[in-house]
């Protein structure tokens, strides 16, 4: 079975550049307009995609909306690839992910009352380790000031038990104990799982991403990924 492939991303790097492993000349990448929001990110992708029926590949936060149009029914996908997805709604409760929402809550709060530099320092060990460092805030404004507004993975709806009719891989990087538990969740509900451990939140960047992804599409060309329905 060959199948049209599109690649989402996450909150960071966007297009091809978000995904240099895969052949930029023969891929399709999805980008979001900057700041939009999830509700508007699922439109796109919905309007953008007609009646084809590719494979999805998402990156972090560019799971919710991939997890949410397709779980919808209003596009039709051959299967989903989710790297490092941050579905956090579905593991609501696990101490690893109260505690990341817990303190990006906190970091808001500060942003929201003007102390943006109390915020960036709760977010920056927290999403780029490190300790908040005085003599780089001038250089790293911009990126605070970004992530103080940027969408957050939670309070979207998404349920577990939403893809289970859809061939599902998860690849995560085993580095970081919030996604290997979205990743359990995924695996219980039926979901292959691959880990690449070398590039922490960006195991796509790693050689080995190709090879799973070869797999997990041999698999659904001879059809022997589980039906889940």
């Amino acid at each position: 079975m060959s199948v049209e492939a599109v690649y989402i991303h996450g909150a960071g790097r966007r297009g091809a550049a978000a995904w240099p492993s895969v052949d930029a000349d023969s891929s399709e990448f999805l980008s979001f307009e900057p700041g939009s929001s999830i509700t508007e990110q699922v439109e796109t992708l919905v309007a953008t995609r007609g009646a084809r029926r590719p494979l999805l590949f998402a990156h972090s936060i560019g799971a919710v909306p991939a997890v949410l149009a397709a779980a919808s029914g209003r596009i039709q996908v051959a299967g989903l690839v989710l790297v490092e997805p941050a579905l956090y709604d579905i593991v609501r409760g696990e101490s690893s992910i109260e505690r990341h929402i817990s303190a990006v809550t906190e970091a808001r709060a500060q942003a929201d009352s003007g102390n943006l530099r109390g915020c960036w320092a709760i977010l920056r060990p927290l999403m780029f380790g490190g300790a908040f460092d005085p003599a780089t805030w001038d250089a790293e404004r911009p990126l605070a000031e970004r992530w103080a507004t940027t969408n957050v993975p939670w309070g979207h709806g998404i349920r577990r038990q939403m893809l289970t009719s859809i061939p599902t891989l998860v690849v995560t990087g085993g580095w970081n104990e919030e996604y290997e538990t979205i990743a359990r969740s995924l695996v219980a509900d039926g979901a292959a799982h691959h880990v690449l451990e070398g590039a922490q939140h960006r195991p796509q960047d790693l050689p080995g991403f190709a090879v799973a992804i070869a797999e997990f599409t041999g698999a659904l060309a001879a059809g022997t990924t589980s039906d889940r329905s």
